[in-house]
């Protein structure tokens, strides 16, 4: 794909003892290359990303890597609910601590060690390391960014949950993964994490894009709670309401190409 290489990859996690998937775009050239984790959606896997944003142009020419790593662990044996928001598909980018859910659902240690790790094999550049998402991956991408600065020198996020603690989607995860003490919610909470300080002196900005028409921006969204937490915490934030847009991979696609050289900038 425009010049580069779009992979698809499958191997064995010890954070979540199962086979996981990633997709992975190299551009063309010896490299290493910076790189952009992106984190999907609810419901989503490895592959909505590479068939629907339309972003390999973009980091073509930005000489950017992009990899998706799947949403959850899943398979056999592999604790699951029939509800789109939990379970398989919706791993919320979290180490759960609940039962039945611990042995495999350590979303966190994966993305942030096990995909590491595999990645160590291709011609990528991972100290020089960007990450943005979705949805349920755009509270990944903030909330990871935060708690391990030392693994991502740039974050980006369309449509994020920016506080899972205060919203339905949010409680019912975190309350299943983590259980009903909500004191333990906050370091999962990507407001609240920034209210703390735990973005002082880490990132210069953080680019945020939302729809105005997106259907679940005033009951799972809410982005101003994000905007509070940075004036509260002196943290710059550029969040762009987009007139129209709704909460698609049709919002994704019309300005990915921003988000990717928004992450190359900040990765040379």
């Amino acid at each position: 794909m425009h010049g580069g290489l779009l992979r698809y990859c499958r191997h064995a996690s010890g954070a979540t003892g199962t086979p996981m998937k990633f997709s992975l775009f190299i551009p063309a050239g010896d490299g290493p290359h910076p790189v952009l984790v992106w984190l999907s959606g609810l419901t989503c896997t490895e592959d909505n990303f590479t068939t629907k944003a339309g972003a390999y142009a973009a980091a073509a020419t930005a000489g950017l890597a992009i990899v998706a790593p799947d949403t959850s662990p899943r398979g056999e044996g592999v604790a699951n609910d029939e509800a789109y928001d939990l379970g398989q598909g919706a791993g919320f980018y979290l180490d759960a601590t609940q039962a039945p859910w611990t042995p495999h659902f350590r979303m966190e240690s994966y993305v942030t060690q096990d995909l590491p790790a595999a990645l160590a094999e291709f011609p990528l550049d991972l100290a020089r390391c960007g990450i943005s998402g979705h949805s349920m991956g755009g509270h990944g991408a903030l909330t990871l960014a935060l708690r391990h600065p030392d693994l991502y020198r740039s974050v980006s996020a369309f449509s994020p949950i920016v506080s899972p603690s205060r919203v339905p989607w949010g409680r019912k995860a975190l309350t299943t993964y983590l259980g009903a003490d909500a004191s333990a919610w906050d370091a999962h909470d990507a407001s609240r994490l920034i209210k703390a300080g735990a973005a002082k002196g880490r990132f210069d900005d953080i680019l945020v894009d939302q729809g105005t028409a997106d259907n679940f921006l005033a009951e799972q969204l809410k982005p101003e709670l994000l905007t509070e937490a940075c004036e509260a915490a002196g943290q710059a934030l550029t969040l762009r309401m987009q007139d129209g847009y709704d909460h698609s991979y049709f919002f994704i696609a019309s300005f990915i190409a921003d988000h990717v050289a928004w992450h190359a900038d900040r990765l040379r």
